[in-house]
C-alpha cells in the first residue's frame, strides 16, 4: 500500500481566475516520470472553483472522465449537445473517444469542489459517451467498461467499516472525514494506491466519511 498524502498533491489552477486544483499525478506543466498513472487512472484531481470561475471549452481525446460533486453546483456543456447542472452526491461520466469539447464551470452563487479522475481506454476511436447518475448510492458499483474500472463511494458513519474490493489495483481517495486503513490514518485528500494484497483490507471510519474507491484490471494499452 502506497500511501499519498493531500499536501503531496501538485498544486495548480489559476487562483486569479477563482480556481484551485490539487493533482494526485503528472499533470500539465508538473511532470514526474514515477508518478504517471496507477492502473488505468493518470489522473484524479480536486478541483476547488469559485462563483463564476470554470474551465472554458477545451477537447478530450482517448479519455474516461468520470466526475464526482462535493459541493456546489457544476455545470456540464459538451459539443455532443449535452447541458447538466451537476449537485453533490452526482456522477458525471464522459467517454471522450475519438474526441469531444466540453465546458465546466460553476454558475451558482456559492463555492464549488469536485473530484474529476481520468482513465485511459483499452481501445482508442469511437463515438462519444455521457452520463448522470443522480445520487449515487453507498457502494453501488459504477462500471467504467471501456477502461476496465469499477467505482464505488463508500459512506461512513463514525466507526463504519467498509471492506474493499480485491483487484489487480485498488485506489482510494478521501474525499472527506478521516479512516483507518490497514493500521494507517488517511485525512480528507489522501489516497492510498494497493496492488499485491492477498485478502480484502477494510476501511475503518474514525469520523463521518466519504471514500472514492476503484478497482483495476491493469494497465490498458491502447489498441
Amino acid at each position: 500500500m502506497d500511501v499519498r498524502r493531500a499536501t503531496e498533491r501538485y498544486q495548480g489552477g489559476d487562483a486569479a481566475a477563482g480556481i484551485t486544483t490539487r493533482h494526485a499525478f503528472s499533470f500539465g506543466p508538473h511532470y514526474d516520470p514515477d508518478n504517471v498513472r496507477f492502473g488505468a487512472l493518470i489522473a484524479c484531481n480536486e478541483e476547488h472553483l469559485a462563483a463564476g470561475a470554470g474551465f472554458d471549452e477545451h477537447p478530450h481525446r482517448h479519455t474516461e472522465i468520470v466526475t464526482w460533486v462535493v459541493e456546489g453546483e457544476l455545470t456540464h456543456r459538451d459539443s455532443a449537445g449535452h447541458e447538466t447542472v451537476l449537485r453533490p452526491g452526482d456522477l458525471q461520466h464522459l467517454s471522450a473517444a475519438g474526441g469531444v469539447r466540453h465546458v465546466e464551470r460553476n454558475d451558482a452563487s456559492g463555492p464549488l469542489t469536485f473530484v474529476q479522475m481520468w482513465l485511459t481506454p483499452r481501445e482508442s476511436g469511437g463515438e462519444p459517451s455521457y452520463e448522470v447518475v443522480r445520487a449515487l448510492p453507498d457502494a453501488a458499483p459504477y462500471p467504467v467498461r471501456r477502461a476496465g474500472a469499477v467505482l464505488q463511494v463508500r459512506r461512513l458513519a463514525p466507526d463504519g467499516r467498509a471492506v474493499l474490493p480485491s483487484a489487480p489495483y485498488v485506489y482510494v481517495h478521501v474525499v472527506r472525514g478521516r479512516v483507518l486503513l490497514d493500521a494507517t490514518h488517511l485525512d480528507p485528500g489522501d489516497a492510498a494506491r494497493i496492488t499485491g494484497v492477498d485478502e480484502p483490507l477494510r476501511a475503518v471510519a474514525l469520523t463521518e466519511a466519504e471514500l472514492l474507491v476503484w478497482q483495476m484490471e491493469g494497465e490498458p494499452v491502447l489498441g
